[in-house]
């Protein structure tokens, strides 16, 4: 029997541990504060994925030593601005050769500007067994049981294929690739451009610029992927089209929450506040794509515009039409 470690008991780290479990796993939940683990241990629910029972074999820690100890896989499901505080705590209990480390987290760091490989590369050394799982999964479907595929990605095609054969149902179906970059960059990125289609959403737009949006953005995320060293071709899988249009669409995604609520009128703050700790992750990331396209001198319009509504008071609708007016081209640019 594999022993898992799930490192964060938000929404997405419950609902991977309910779908390793159906695998006869020994799955172990990690959170950093007590109340919430001990309401999982004792009414089998987490207020971070409401209406859904937990199994009474799931067990659930604050300890982080007394989660990893014994691990065969560590998986990082803390949200991407954590991950460090997360890593450093997990440094001294790490065991290399022992531990295959899954990533799930979907963001740029804003500090570095790393993603998450780099970031555990950087804490724990150069030589992980490391994976990244990634695609279009919301928790609250992938909890439910509802069909999804994703995709782990790693250098090492043997680890990927070892994240697939663990975590893979009847219901969880897991394709591999070796291009970390572009699947990290795909489920971080598309993000930023969700809250692009929530802000077209709250103005009330219709369907015709959402299309246009979700397109454009694509051939933006590759641009800027290809640029960072990925492969322009994994952004037309799961991890970056998927990704970005389950993400755009869903009633579920709280990026494209974030913008409808921007398209309404409302400030950041206003509704940052109202969200409590639920984390849209492409609030922060629009700050990393944004600085990252200056570095490469990547062209990246949409990433841009959002980065402009959320931090420099640039209007939702002044957003939308200046994108609408920009210079003609060629589509293939």
């Amino acid at each position: 029997m594999k022993k898992i470690t799930i490192l964060g008991d938000g929404g997405w780290g419950t609902a991977l541990a309910l779908t390793t479990l159906q695998n006869n796993t020994e799955t172990t939940l990690w959170g950093p504060f007590e109340d919430n683990i001990e309401a999982i241990r004792t009414t089998h629910k987490n207020r971070f994925l409401p209406g859904v029972d937990l199994p009474e074999n799931l067990k659930a820690t604050s300890s982080i030593s007394e989660a990893v100890q014994n691990a065969e896989i560590v998986v990082l499901a803390s949200p991407s601005q954590f991950m460090r505080g997360t890593l450093n705590m997990l440094r001294e209990y790490f065991v290399p050769e022992q531990m295959v480390l899954v990533n799930v987290a979907k963001g740029i760091e804003t500090d570095t500007l790393k993603c998450m490989h780099e970031i555990c590369a950087e804490i724990l050394g150069d030589n992980l067994k490391y994976v990244t799982l990634s695609g279009p999964s919301h928790a609250e479907e992938v909890a439910r049981g509802i069909p999804t595929a994703v995709v782990s990605a790693s250098e090492n095609i043997g680890l990927a294929k070892l994240v697939q054969e663990t975590f893979m149902t009847r219901n969880f179906r897991i394709y591999t690739s070796r291009d970390v970059i572009s699947v990290e960059l795909g489920g971080a990125l598309k993000n930023v451009l969700a809250i692009a289609a929530g802000i077209l959403d709250g103005m009330q737009l219709g369907d015709n610029p959402k299309a246009a949006l979700m397109t454009r953005g694509i051939a933006e995320m590759a641009r800027l992927g290809v640029a960072l060293g990925g492969k322009r071709e994994t952004f037309a899988g799961l991890s970056g089209i998927g990704d970005l249009i389950v993400t755009c669409m869903s009633r579920h995604s709280r990026n494209r929450h974030v913008g409808e609520e921007l398209g309404r009128g409302k400030t950041l703050e206003q509704i940052t506040a109202e969200m409590g700790m639920v984390v849209a992750e492409g609030v922060k990331t629009a700050i990393s794509a944004h600085m990252l396209a200056q570095r490469k001198n990547c062209e990246t319009p949409i990433i841009n515009a959002v980065f402009n509504v959320l931090y420099n008071n640039l209007s939702a609708k002044d957003a939308a039409y200046g994108l609408m007016t920009r210079e003609p081209r060629d589509e293939e640019d």
